[in-house]
This record gives structure tokens, C-alpha cells and sequence, in this order.
């Protein structure tokens, strides 16, 4: 059902600062920019080797005012249907499918703390899809 890690996701207070530091001091590429309709770049998508990513948006950060960095992983599915409906079975509460702005399916869940999870199932349209190996 769940075929590995897709991504985590973080809150990052300077979305520029940020980059530079994954991208020219850890030596990893930036695979996309998330673009609002405005032009605002709103946040980026960092390919971390493998099928494996590092997501970051812009935002606040304050973990004693409940702004934590981190917001959720994700992990991948080859079948999201599938993977949603077996989970629902076990009694997981599993939101709906929806087709990101990536061009990936994806279904949200909680585990036991809140923490959220994203299940990922790419498309041929996947944004990610140049960088899947």
C-alpha cells in the first residue's frame, strides 16, 4: 500500500534563506516553484535523491505561539484509491481524494497526535515526475 516516504513539509519564516541553504550548502535542486494565480511564489519543492523531496512554504514560525515548522509528511502510493479505501477498512479517518496543484492525487489523515499525513499518488502529470527515479 505504502511504497515510501514522498516528502516532508515545513513552515519556513524566509523562503529565499531557505532555499539557499538545502539547495547550495546541502547541494540539493530545486525541482519547482509553488506559484500563486498573482505571481507570488509561495513556496518550493526540493528534490532530496531518490523519490524523495523536501517541501517548504512560506509562513510563520513560532512554535511557542503553536506555529511549529514542521506541518506534515507524506508518504507515497501506487494506488491512492486503494490505499484510501484498505485504511478506511482498518478504521482510519481518511479525507477525500483530490488533485493537487502538482498534478498529484493526495488524501489526508491524522495519526493518533495530529500529526498530519498526506498520502501521494502521482500522475503523468506529476510536477515530481522528472525527478522520480
Amino acid at each position: 500500500m505504502i511504497s515510501g516516504l514522498a516528502h516532508v513539509c515545513f513552515t519556513v519564516s524566509n523562503l529565499e534563506a531557505s532555499e539557499r541553504f538545502y539547495c547550495e550548502k546541502l547541494g540539493l535542486q530545486l525541482a519547482f516553484d509553488f506559484v500563486r494565480d498573482t505571481g507570488e511564489r509561495f513556496g518550493v519543492y526540493i528534490h532530496a535523491g531518490g523519490r524523495s523531496f523536501i517541501e517548504l512554504f512560506q509562513g510563520d514560525v513560532d512554535p511557542s505561539a503553536g506555529k511549529p515548522s514542521f506541518r506534515h509528511i507524506c508518504l507515497e502510493v501506487h494506488d491512492i484509491e486503494a490505499a484510501v479505501e484498505a485504511l478506511r477498512k482498518k478504521g482510519v479517518e481518511v479525507g477525500d481524494i483530490s488533485l493537487g496543484s502538482d498534478g498529484t492525487y493526495q488524501a489526508w489523515l491524522e495519526d493518533p497526535d495530529g500529526n498530519r499525513i498526506e498520502l501521494h499518488g502521482y500522475t503523468t502529470e506529476s510536477k515530481q515526475g522528472p525527478f522520480l527515479v
